[in-house]
């Protein structure tokens, strides 16, 4: 299918497709018109791509798992590990977030008294 297509089927822009095939997420063939070619493969790692996405993941956290997915699938255990080191992050960035918003309304009472209460 050409990239109008995966596109369509995926959500993703042309622009974002071009970025994971250039940072190896995804893979094509050229066909003879110098237009790219994909699989069916290409739609279940793009979808896989934006879902991970979705709840957190960047493209560079991705980029060494994909390959083994793509070959071998991805077991629960696998999932439960990459999904547990994402939840541990989270929890460390609210934990910080809410540090810094407890120095800030601290701050804020110091300063102004009246504007703490609002």
């Amino acid at each position: 299918m050409r990239i109008g297509e995966l596109s369509s089927k995926t959500g993703a822009s042309r622009d974002a497709l071009r970025l994971y095939e250039r940072r190896g997420l995804i893979t094509s063939a050229r066909r003879d018109n110098g237009y790219r070619d994909y699989d069916e493969t290409a739609v279940q790692l793009v979808r896989m791509i934006k879902l991970a996405q979705s709840i957190g993941f960047t493209l560079g956290e991705m980029e060494p798992e994909l390959e083994a997915i793509a070959t071998h699938g991805l077991g629960s255990e696998k999932v439960a590990k990459l999904l547990s080191a994402k939840l541990a992050q989270v929890d460390t960035r609210i934990s910080d977030l809410t540090s810094r918003r407890d120095e800030l309304a601290d701050m804020l009472m110091n300063v102004c008294p009246i504007m703490a209460k609002s």
